[in-house]
């Protein structure tokens, strides 16, 4: 499979000449170990997955440690956690020494406990997530962005099934100690058929036969494990009675069609998910946007108690918000765009950018929908974002 440029890679070559060490989180398969190895090609390359390796560097961290030359890439290190104390006492001992200690992990939440106790100041932290369109033009709602997909999209089924297999047993079984993977497998499925709603664990709990904090527990495996995208309401109420309940999609649009049976071009035109997916895949791409130039998430949703909903908005610092709405239609009409400017209309004190995105737009089309609104399609969504 031949390799794809990653927009990270500028910041991964710069955090390199100023951190002595860098951590990156994100899914498995979604290209770390790839990318760090292309980034850093001189470095060597541990994977802490093994479990005689795992237990050697438990068993003597000190002496693993000392027949390294570094720089070298210590791969799925959410494995041997209490490695960071040790790598913490080498770039103390030579803290002018930069871009030596490359790792990677799966598991977001347990590796930033470990950061924050070890390693601050040390550490420059990236999260990867899968391809976005800007690295693979040819990523769809179906194939979603893991480059393997990507490469043979004709497998994709089997890839998916497979990875949902490999992913229960692994990482969700080095969480928690789950018996009932069915029902989990369960779980994921039901998460899917409901991406682009506003969470509610009594509701998912019940057809399941489990307890509201069971779900709690499992909702969180998902999201440290890179697999689902929790995001929040927008915290300013411009004098409005605001809803406070996180918006759940799927990180990746392809394993979302797998899990709601979507299997084709023709089922998924016709499938009742189309719209959500849409939104997903787009939830999916802004996110990917930020986290791909070094910056925090900064994504949220707009809900008011009267109804009034935007699917995002991003936070551009600088009192600067993108009020976005993704609508899968190819024929965006002028209604479309209409929730966009009833809240900017009552937006004080923040300059307001209005986007539509849409599944797609007509060659010959106006740039707009409504006066002020930039109507574009997710070919173009990043490079319009960039240029905001």
């Amino acid at each position: 499979m031949r390799y794809r440029s990653r927009i990270l890679e500028h910041e991964l070559r710069k955090a390199a000449a100023h951190f002595p060490a860098l951590l990156m989180t994100g899914p498995r398969r979604s290209g770390k170990t790839t990318l760090l190895r292309h980034v850093f090609p001189q470095a060597a390359y541990v994977l802490l997955e093994e479990s005689d390796v795992v237990a050697r560097v438990r068993a003597d961290p000190r002496t693993f440690l000392d027949a390294l030359k570094p720089p070298v890439i210590l791969d799925e290190i959410q494995n041997v956690p209490e490695l960071f104390t040790y790598i913490r006492a080498r770039i103390d001992a030579a803290p002018g020494r930069k871009g030596l200690w490359l790792l990677t992990g799966s598991q977001e939440a347990p590796l930033m406990r470990g950061v924050t106790e070890s390693m601050a100041g040390r550490v420059a932290v990236f999260s990867l997530l899968p391809l976005s369109r800007e690295e693979a033009p040819e990523l769809t709602i179906l194939s979603g962005g893991f480059p393997e997909v990507v490469a043979a999209p004709e497998a994709r089924d089997l890839w998916f099934r497979s990875y949902i297999q490999t992913y229960l047993e692994r990482d969700v079984r080095a969480i928690t100690s789950i018996r009932d993977l069915a029902t989990f497998r369960r779980f994921m499925g039901l998460l899917a058929v409901r991406c682009g709603q506003m969470l509610n664990k009594t509701d998912m709990a019940a057809p399941l036969g489990v307890s509201v904090p069971t779900v709690t527990q499992w909702l969180s495996i998902l999201e440290i494990t890179g697999q689902i995208l929790l995001i929040p309401p927008f915290h300013e109420n411009f004098g409005k009675r605001l809803v406070k309940t996180p918006k759940l999609y799927f990180a990746d649009s392809g394993l979302a069609c797998h899990l709601t049976g979507v299997r084709n071009e023709t089922a998924l035109r016709d499938s009742p998910f189309l719209g959500p997916l849409f939104e997903g895949m787009i939830a999916s791409e802004l996110v990917k946007h930020r986290l791909n130039r070094g910056l925090d998430r900064a994504l949220y949703y707009f809900r008011d108690r009267q109804g009034l909903e935007v699917d995002f908005v991003l936070d551009n610092g600088n009192r600067r918000l993108t009020l976005i709405e993704a609508k899968a239609t190819r024929t965006p009409m002028p209604g479309d765009a209409a929730p966009l400017e009833r809240l900017a209309a009552g937006i004080k004190n923040y300059r307001c950018e209005r986007v539509l995105v849409a599944g797609g737009v007509p060659a010959g089309a106006p740039a707009c929908v409504r006066p002020g609104v930039t109507l574009t399609d997710p070919d173009r969504l990043h490079a319009h974002l960039a240029g905001a």
